[in-house]
């Protein structure tokens, strides 16, 4: 053990003295290596960065609910436009019965996207609030944040009472630095009590959840504002099924079909008119995009690996002809062949080691910079680095085998005569 650590020590040191003694040829051949590295985890670091904020995303979503509307997610509605547009859109009556039947459901529930409203508080007024109308559960269902305030009560949703719920800038937006809990606002021409404000959606680069400039009111109090049930819009309302704890959504999936096609008396040999979609829909297509992206990034940085590792052979092979007269004499008094090969193949992977270490760094500092320019986080994660330095080991032990064997291989009395 104490040879290993001996040998390793000296490797080191040879490699640093490789470095500074020559350093434009060092140089030179360490760039493949570095380019090689960063490309690789470059491009996966990022891609890891995007993977992460876009399945965040759509993590708010719930993997566990099922989502009821005419269209279908997996396929280009404009193939079949007509065919889904004469879909009857999903309605509060399909709710009340999912509501009743349902017993793999933990809730249900229904929402109507009734579009742009303006809101006016004394002189002041905002357009462009995107107004959705709700069932009590939604809250529950998609873990709403308030930051102040509160959402609507039991008894005011059943009563449909002119109380709302506001997206952050919206809110900032109407009231400025005053507080907004408890202030009358008009709506579609109704006042209306502002009774709680959302929590500002974080920043990404998609907020599927976005609730900065949204106006949330129950169900039975957008019937007295607009028409909730929007036939001829295909995105207008959606129902909404979480699988209770354990359930597998297949089997939820399977009671909601039988409990809709039994609600709209659908014939068996009839197709159905509605549409049952997944989060894992989408989350598969994107998981097949950000392979393809993580290949690529890969097919790139091989390209310029193999060269940076022909270079660190020839570094060796170089070395291996200027050390031979000392190669012959630490055979002479006793080095063991596999000692040599040690130490050449340690010293490839230490320059090697030098140069992953470099295009680490080159990667740690461009996602700082990235971040920097865009609105969410990128970074190098402790996998993706231990990744860079293994592909160094690898590429060390590759580049400088066939110099260390030859220097192991040498006859002791030929090496001293040169």
């Amino acid at each position: 053990m104490r040879v290993i650590f001996r040998i390793l020590q000296e490797s080191t040191a040879q490699a640093l003295q490789q470095l500074l003694g020559n350093r434009l040829r060092s140089f030179l051949s360490l760039v493949g290596i570095t380019i090689g590295i960063f490309c690789i985890i470059a491009v996966k670091s990022a891609v890891d960065s995007l993977q992460d904020n876009v399945m965040g995303s759509f993590d708010q979503l719930g993997n566990d609910i099922l989502y009821v509307s005419k269209l279908p997610w997996n396929e280009d509605p404009d193939q079949n436009y007509w065919k889904y547009f004469q879909r009857p859109a999903p309605s509060i009556e399909d709710f009340d019965q999912l509501k009743a039947k349902v017993t793999l459901a933990q809730s249900v529930t229904y929402q109507a996207r009734i579009g742009r409203r303006t809101l006016k508080y004394r002189s002041n007024s905002v357009e462009g609030g995107f107004m959705i109308a709700v069932t009590y559960d939604y809250s529950e269902m998609y873990k709403l944040e308030i930051e102040q305030g509160r959402y609507y009560s039991p008894y005011e949703y059943q009563n449909g009472s002119n109380k709302i719920v506001l997206g952050h800038t919206l809110a900032t937006e109407l009231f400025g630095t005053l507080d907004p809990i408890g202030k009358m606002v008009k709506l579609s021409g109704r006042k209306v009590q502002v009774i709680g404000v959302m929590k500002k959606s974080g920043e990404g680069l998609l907020n599927i959840m976005d609730y900065d400039e949204v106006i949330i009111v129950s169900y039975p109090l957008g019937k007295k504002i607009a028409d909730v049930r929007q036939r001829n819009n295909p995105w207008g309302t959606e129902l909404n099924i979480k699988a209770q704890e354990g359930i597998p959504v297949e089997d939820l999936k399977d009671e909601v079909t039988g409990v809709l096609r039994a609600h709209r008396r659908l014939p068996p040999q009839e197709k159905d008119d509605f549409s049952i979609n997944e989060i894992s829909i989408i989350t598969s297509f994107l998981d097949q995009i950000f392979w393809v992206l993580n290949v690529a990034g890969v097919v790139i940085g091989i390209f310029a690996i193999f060269v940076g590792m022909f270079s660190v052979a020839n570094i060796m092979f170089v070395t291996v002809k200027e050390r031979t007269g000392l190669i012959g004499i630490k055979m002479a008094i006793g080095a063991k062949r596999y000692f040599i090969l040690l130490e050449f193949l340690i010293e490839a992977i230490i320059l090697c080691l030098i140069g992953g270490l470099l295009g680490l760094l080159l990667v740690f500092l461009t996602m700082k910079a990235m971040t920097f320019f865009l609105e969410f986080e990128m970074y190098l994660s402790p996998w993706n680095a231990i990744l860079g330095v293994s592909f160094s080991v690898i590429i060390g032990l590759l580049a400088g085998f066939i110099p260390a064997n030859q220097a192991s291989r040498m006859d002791p009395v030929e090496a001293m005569r040169h």
